[in-house]
């Protein structure tokens, strides 16, 4: 790549009225994951890199050079400058968390090499020490996609989305999806989850139960619930092709926000102690979501990846932000994404901010910036 990031000249800014304001464009390649952290008393964005187009080759969705760094940005004077990159290769997700004073940064290296590819990795776990992340431990994955970090008291786990199911391919490292608990000095094996083709996590609480939910491309994407001990199984959610699960908390309710990318990406209620669906949020394309609040109003934002198949695919789509009012998603503003894989909120000062990944150009490239946006909400209610 060449420049870290590029400023946007003024007469390019987006001077729309509405809620997003483009302020910023990063330059990344094959973007899968923004994270949006806080460390001593800076903030932070930390961005996973699935590829990099590899000079007179053809365009392709699965293609490219898969010998990529995390970008790790620190905000000063108004804007992301380069902080520090690190070795993640086939990078596909980006997880910060805390475990007491200690700050980690967990990757997920969904494959490496430049065609042939491995899909058998190593996705590593960083400390942040000084200012720098520094490698703290390596784990043995295959076709890895997500990390999410939870709290059970004062346990702590990191649960990995991984798997993929591909004439040709197999696996050498462990495939399913599973879940790692912190010992004092490392993350160890806790619980596998049966699953085939793995892509998301969220962890919460409902009912005065605690939940993970599970999203598989493959499998029934499903709600498995704490029984004290470990995750069972608790509800299979509708259809197929998941890829992304949000829960939020809206006047006094719980809600599952459920993507899907071949289907219609669907909106559950809790009822009943069970999730029960109060509807359909959009057709096919669903890729992640971010949940933000907003002097007291809730905002759902839903990333779409693309629509078509692996060889045909239509990169060039419009993402929603939704807000909810009235026990209903509305939506309040689109805008446009190549490949969209991740959205991130943010505040900082008197501003609130959206970083937004794009993964894929309309012609299939992985060259495409992700953007960061001012949104016009206020940060404190009236």
């Amino acid at each position: 790549m060449s420049d870290d990031l590029v400023n946007v000249p003024s007469e390019l800014q987006d001077k729309r009225p509405g809620l997003l304001h483009l302020v910023q464009r990063l330059n990344t390649s094959g973007a899968r994951a923004v994270e949006a952290f806080t460390y001593a008393g800076a903030q932070y964005l930390a961005v996973a890199q699935l590829a990099s187009d590899i000079p007179e080759r053809p365009a392709q969705l699965n293609g490219g050079d898969s010998n990529t760094e995390a970008l790790i940005y620190r905000w000063k004077d108004g804007r992301f400058v380069e902080h520090q990159r690190l070795s993640v290769a086939g990078g596909e997700d980006v997880e910060f968390f805390r475990i007491a004073d200690r700050a980690f940064l967990a990757t997920a290296s969904l494959r490496t090499g430049a065609d042939p590819y491995e899909l058998n990795a190593q996705s590593t776990l960083f400390e942040l020490i000084n200012g720098q992340f520094e490698r703290f431990q390596s784990f043995p994955t295959f076709a890895a996609k997500q990390w999410k970090h939870f709290e059970i008291g004062d346990r702590h786990f990191l649960a990995l989305a991984q798997g993929v199911v591909i004439d040709g391919v197999t696996a050498t490292h462990p495939s399913q999806s599973c879940i790692f608990e912190w010992d004092g000095s490392c993350f160890v094996p806790f619980q596998n989850i049966p699953s085939q083709w793995g892509y998301n996590w969220e962890y919460f609480a409902a009912g005065g139960e605690r939940f993970l939910g599970y999203a598989d491309h493959i499998d029934r994407s499903r709600v498995l619930r704490w029984n004290g001990s470990e995750f069972v199984d608790f509800q299979y959610l509708d259809g197929r092709s998941g890829r992304a699960l949000c829960f939020f908390e809206s006047a006094g309710e719980c809600w599952l926000a459920f993507a899907k990318l071949h289907e219609e990406s669907l909106l559950y209620r809790w009822f009943d102690n069970r999730f029960v669906c109060h509807g359909s949020l959009s057709g096919p394309g669903g890729r992640e979501f971010g949940w933000f609040e907003a002097a007291g109003t809730g905002y759902l934002v839903q990333i779409n990846f693309l629509l078509g198949s692996r060889e045909a695919p239509l990169t060039a789509l419009q993402s929603t932000i939704f807000g909810f009012r009235d026990a209903k998603l509305t939506a309040i503003e689109t805008f446009p994404t190549l490949g969209g894989t991740d959205a991130a909120a943010f505040q900082v000062d008197d501003y609130r901010y959206l970083a937004v990944a794009n993964s894929l150009t309309a012609e299939v490239r992985f060259r495409t910036d992700s953007h960061i946006y001012r949104m016009s909400l206020p940060v404190h209610a009236t």
